[in-house]
């Protein structure tokens, strides 16, 4: 089966670099699509569904390819976390986490345009976030990282120092969850390794 062209729906550069640390170098286009019109109140299915749109957004660019879209939010206390709006936003946000836990739902989907398939799962991640004083909060803050990031933190950053521990998949709280990603290219019929042959539009 000849090997199309990895495109990933996503700006996110944390995304694009677990990509790349297994060998895969995708062709980034990132969707435009307006999220805020999507409203639903259970996390797996909005992250599952604003992968898709984001997607399916992008596909129709694309003749001949695989084309993957992702989506993370954090659930907690019964509440879905996205990016924070601003500072402000981030600050309180921090002062819930802190000593707490919550779990990092990622949507992720699949596109095969030449098969005409479609796959789209979801990886969920339990982490625990350290006790955390004022001042430390609002220094993470101060960084600007939190405002970038679903669930104000990035694991991959200087947000590591104030998790604890996770339970679950590492790289699903970085964007995209890398075994998952393994999993659902089987059921499409690849082998991961066939794409680090696959870096560019032929």
């Amino acid at each position: 089966m000849k090997i199309p062209p990895f495109v990933l729906a996503s700006a996110s550069p944390a995304r694009r670099r677990l990509l790349q640390t297994v060998g895969i170098e995708p062709i980034v286009q990132a969707s435009d699509f307006d999220e805020s019109q999507i409203q639903l109140s259970e996390p797996a299915e909005l992250v599952k569904t604003l992968a898709q749109y984001k997607a399916e957004t992008v596909a129709p660019q694309f003749e001949s390819a695989l084309i993957m879209g992702c989506d993370s939010v954090l659930f907690m206390n019964g509440e879905i976390y996205g990016k924070p709006a601003d500072i402000a936003e981030a600050i309180a946000r921090w002062q819930i986490m802190q000593g707490n836990f919550g779990d990092l739902y990622t949507g992720h989907i699949l596109i095969d345009t030449n098969q005409n398939r479609t796959i789209v799962k979801s990886q969920v991640t339990r982490v625990y976030f350290a006790q955390m004083s004022d001042r430390a909060i609002l220094a993470y803050v101060a960084t600007g990282e939190p405002l970038k990031c679903a669930g104000a933190f990035a694991i991959e950053g200087f947000g590591s120092f104030f998790v604890e521990k996770i339970e679950g998949c590492h790289t699903n709280v970085i964007g995209l969850s890398l075994p998952l990603l393994r999993q659902m290219l089987a059921e499409l019929g690849y082998d991961a390794t066939d794409f680090w042959q696959s870096s560019s539009v032929e």
